[in-house]
């Protein structure tokens, strides 16, 4: 028999964890090759994990709702294994190895989970039992000062025992009040954390406000509402404060007249529709003059590994699609530059109905190159959108709003009535500059205003 390990699937380039939502097998169940094992969630889609070998779960290593790494293992199946292997021709389950809830424990800013053993001396003063002390707990109690002893003295309500971040989190709330445990001083001493034999790995001291970033709930005065996040909107929280903290955001504007734009859509959309079974919306004619334009500007479709610049050759075209909870999702149109009208119309519509109804799949998020959203779909005139990472550019469109302009003829000036829009490009200053971002948001502005409106589509 052989032990397959079941690790968490790679979901996307800037995806680096997700969230299990249910195990659909618990230890001991039989699974075959393809059938689904849990279900998971990242901020942009949710998915279902199919087992790559058929067998026995023999181990299941997080519980739902825990939040795991990408190329984590999350479960271990057992192959070549009969559905009875009792003595009596019962299924007897194979053993599940402690859970240490290593991923409560974890530090947000990556330390990795490394045991250390302490042997504690019990009460009786005969019998000893290990302990294990997680790098985030060692570090509250250098923080705090807390001595070995003090630490060994504090009661966990984690596994087998474990002292638990709250836990120590409660003790230092409340180490003043409580009385001083027999043989232990509140001096300041330094819990030394050594580096395991088998591992390179070192833990790193975390930053006091790293610690005690989730330490208590905090007291609201007045007359308040709490609302707790959902699991989506953590994530697109996380992501957004991400994206600040890695791009250097700058936000050029510019104002298109797209009368020639609204006008045709106007004329054509009822034929259109009849013919090819499919409405024409504003967002597949923008990204038609989006996709004519990056050609020209190839550094617009771009992302920045360290020090390199790594230049897109395939124009995936992500568009920002409001959910009915008041959450985004970014599906990503493929290859747009290859579809002609019709083609991104249909695949527009296809998956912003997948958006809407919760049925994307987690290839209809991956691997876009620059993103389109579109802030005039709920009245805004402009917006200023952040970089959906790794890419290095997104385009922001508005309301489109008659408004009195003063149009330029042979004949000279008049004023009309034309149909205005803005248009925004948040870029990322580390490699687009002024310029090069000025440039392209006006080249697509002239490409919008320039709409042929006797074309077919």
């Amino acid at each position: 028999m052989a032990i397959v390990d079941l690790v968490m699937p790679k979901l996307g380039e800037s995806i680096m964890e997700a969230t299990i939502l249910k195990w659909h097998k618990n230890p001991g169940d039989f699974v075959q090759q393809d059938e689904t094992v849990l279900d998971i969630a990242t901020d942009k889609v949710d998915s279902e994990v199919p087992s790559i070998v058929a067998g026995r779960v023999a181990e299941i290593l997080f519980k739902e709702n825990d939040v795991v790494p990408i190329g984590s293992i999350i479960a271990k199946i057992e192959t070549n294994v009969h559905a009875s292997n009792g003595s009596n021709g019962t299924f007897v389950p194979a053993p599940v190895g402690d859970m240490h809830e290593e991923a409560e424990e974890i530090d947000e800013q990556g330390i990795p989970y490394i045991p250390v053993h302490h042997h504690v001396q019990s009460t009786n003063g005969t019998a000893k039992i290990n302990r294990f002390y997680s790098p985030l707990v060692m570090n509250i109690a250098n923080s705090e000062g807390i001595s070995m002893s003090e630490l060994e003295a504090i009661a966990g309500t984690g596994n087998e025992g474990r002292v638990t971040k709250k836990d120590i989190l409660h003790y230092v709330a409340n180490r003043h009040t409580m009385p001083q445990v027999s043989g232990v001083k509140n001096e300041p001493s330094k819990v030394n954390v050594k580096q395991t034999p088998a591992s390179s790995v070192t833990v790193r001291q975390a930053p006091v406000e790293e610690i005690y970033a989730e330490e208590l709930p905090k007291e609201y005065e007045g007359n308040v509402e709490i609302i707790e996040m959902d699991r989506m909107r953590k994530l697109i929280a996380k992501h957004m404060v991400n994206s600040k903290q890695t791009s250097a955001h700058v936000t050029s504007f510019a104002e298109a007249d797209v009368t020639n734009m609204v006008l045709w859509r106007e004329k054509i959309k009822k034929d259109f529709e009849k013919q090819n079974n499919t409405k024409i919306t504003f967002t597949p004619i923008f990204i038609d003059c989006l996709v004519r334009v990056m050609k020209r500007f190839p550094m617009i479709n771009s992302s920045v590994d360290g020090d390199r610049i790594i230049v897109k050759k395939d124009l995936n075209i992500g568009m920002a699609t409001a959910l009915p909870s008041g959450n985004l999702i970014v599906p990503v149109i493929k290859n747009a530059d290859e579809l002609n009208l019709v083609g991104l119309s249909k695949k527009v519509n296809s998956l912003a109905d997948a958006a809407r109804n919760n049925k994307l799949k987690p290839d209809d998020t991956l691997d876009g190159t620059f993103t389109l959203t579109n802030v005039g779909t709920f009245g805004s005139l402009m917006g200023t959108p952040i970089i959906n990472q790794p890419q290095v550019a997104i385009l922001a469109v508005g309301a489109i709003k008659k408004r009195p302009v003063v149009i330029e003829t042979v004949q000279g000036d008049t004023i009309g009535i034309r149909h205005m829009m803005y248009l925004s490009l948040s870029y990322d200053h580390r490699i687009i500059d002024g310029s090069l971002g000025a440039s392209f948001l006006t080249a697509v502005a002239k490409e919008f205003e320039q709409w042929d409106s006797n074309r077919s589509w």
